[in-house]
């Protein structure tokens, strides 16, 4: 779980979006299809390591992982959320 205050300056680093932490039903989904295979993420290497957590900008378009406690922000490691769907 991420710290509240800290939560509130990150923001999604394409459109500027704020963050929120990605609901259990999300991560469950996307980790659900990374086990699957065949999920990429927007650097369009393929993922293959479940995500504990997540970072969600307000549109819902994506899950940003993090890892280790450390929110990783950088647009090409963002996993679109229709690759759970």
């Amino acid at each position: 779980m991420i710290d509240s205050d800290f939560l509130r300056m990150l923001v999604c680093p394409s459109t500027r979006q704020p963050l929120r932490e990605a609901s259990a039903a999300e991560l469950a989904a996307v980790n659900a299809a990374i086990a699957k295979g065949g999920v990429k993420n927007r650097g369009g290497n393929p993922v293959t390591t479940a995500f504990a957590g997540g970072l969600v900008p307000q549109d819902g378009s994506v899950v940003y992982p993090i890892q280790d406690e450390i929110p990783i922000l950088l647009a090409g490691e963002a996993v679109p959320l229709s690759a759970a769907r």
